[in-house]
């Protein structure tokens, strides 16, 4: 299955595990690494020692390529952009900010980039930055979002459109069949976040994982646009949010019910009433937790008797 992005990154199958906070630490990369294919430790939840130590205990894990997700909005970005060129790190996946800033920077050192972008606007302003590929995120996807709430599919055709450069499909992805759909639409890989926060090497808390195998349609939707657009579970937390809405709420009134570390609490200390629950529509298909390998297996399978059947339409 080798194409561009196999060859960019040099995995064996065009698929990489998102690097979500609280969910994408060393054991999921590592792991998804070792199934063939790209594992991504989520910087957005660690400090930068946290993450150095992340990186150490990947690289014992395995001796396949592995990234970092950065988004680009902490305030101590400095230092951990320093800790991955110290560590040897290269491959660098930038969110939530003007990837012009960093691009460069670490493509002198030898680092390949990638920008996650939800729009044909920003797909083009991450291409003239100079971004090695881009990941367009639609609208199903959890966690943060973009403010369109373009869906995948639109997305990729609008982006593939205009864009010169690799293409990764990501939001509402956890089977074979739907990386297939999105490859016919012109993506060239796919990024895969949900299905991957219900496995075994997840650092998710283990009754998150159990809210997302019970998920079903309908139990998510993005909220606090005004603030960062982000896909919940609903739950209490939610509920407070949906009634603070009704007295029309000021940004700061809603900083001020959001509070801090409400997604640790949610995904990673597994309070299922106070925390942020982030998790993609998709849930709803996703039925158990299970071990990486085997995810990886099943959606290549998949994903081959697929594209065999519509090979016989």
């Amino acid at each position: 299955m080798q194409n561009k992005i196999t060859e960019l990154f040099n995995i064996q199958y065009p698929i990489i595990q998102a690097g979500m906070i609280w969910n994408s630490g060393w054991r999921l990369a590592s792991a998804a690494s070792n199934s063939g294919i790209l594992g991504l430790i989520g910087a957005g939840s660690m400090y930068p020692d946290v993450l150095r130590e992340h990186i150490q205990k990947c690289k014992k894990a395995t001796n396949k390529p592995f990234g970092i997700n950065v988004p680009m909005l902490y305030p101590n970005i400095k230092e951990i952009m320093d800790i991955i060129v110290e560590e040897d790190v290269k491959i660098v996946f930038t969110s939530a900010g003007n990837p012009k800033t960093w691009t460069k920077w670490l493509q002198d050192k030898g680092i390949t980039v990638v920008h996650v972008v939800s729009s044909v606007k920003f797909a083009l302003k991450a291409q003239e930055a100079g971004v090695d590929a881009v990941v367009t995120e639609g609208f199903e996807a959890g966690g943060h979002n973009g403010r369109d709430e373009t869906t995948t599919l639109t997305l990729i055709s609008m982006v593939k459109e205009k864009l010169q450069i690799p293409l990764i499909a990501a939001g509402g992805i956890a089977t074979g069949k739907a990386m297939l759909a999105c490859m016919v639409l012109g993506a060239d890989g796919v990024q895969v976040g949900s299905r991957f926060v219900a496995s075994e090497e997840s650092s998710a808390h283990k009754d998150f994982k159990q809210v997302v195998v019970d998920a079903k349609e309908g139990d998510t939707q993005l909220t606090l646009k005004e603030l960062a657009p982000v896909r919940l579970i609903k739950n209490k937390f939610f509920n407070e949010v949906q009634e603070l809405y009704k007295i029309a709420p000021t940004p700061e009134q809603l900083i001020k019910l959001l509070g801090r570390a409400r997604a640790k609490r949610g995904m990673f200390e597994g309070d299922l009433e106070e925390g942020e629950l982030e998790i993609g529509q998709i849930a709803g298909l996703i039925h158990d937790v299970k071990p990486v390998a085997q995810i990886v297996e099943d959606m290549v399978t998949e994903f081959e008797q697929a594209k065999a059947n519509v090979a016989h339409l």
